[in-house]
């Protein structure tokens, strides 16, 4: 995935909520001020993955909708103070925290913009 946008009626919110929740910064992107488009740095997001944050176009989808585009899922180090972190920070449950034998531990939250993110704990290895 070298790629990945996420969009968002409040992009300030967005903003807010995600560096929060991962730690990211966001600078705007040259020639991108019409659509308020960001480029996102921080922890996980190294080459030759990049992302980036803009404005909505259209209405966002209802909370608690079925998903609606992909999930993108990240790796943290702690899922569960993740998960806490974001439901106390205007996010929103979609898939509590679960553990998944072999492969770790999951959640899955909507950030208030109607996006779902998940981020997952990687289970260490030969558990």
């Amino acid at each position: 995935m070298p790629h990945f946008e996420i969009h968002a009626s409040d992009t300030t919110r967005a903003r807010d909520f995600y560096a929060g929740l991962f730690g990211w910064s966001f600078e705007p992107m040259p020639m991108g001020e019409d659509m308020e488009y960001f480029l996102i740095s921080g922890p996980g997001i190294e080459a030759p993955l990049t992302g980036g944050l803009m404005t909505r176009m259209g209405d966002a989808p209802a909370a608690g909708a079925p998903v609606r585009g992909c999930t993108l899922t990240f790796d943290v180090a702690d899922c569960d103070d993740r998960y806490a972190w974001a439901l106390a920070n205007g996010g929103g449950e979609a898939l509590p925290p679960t553990d998944y034998p072999g492969i770790g531990r999951a959640a899955c939250v909507e950030d208030g913009q109607g996006n779902i993110v998940g981020f997952i704990t990687p289970a260490a290895e030969g558990e």
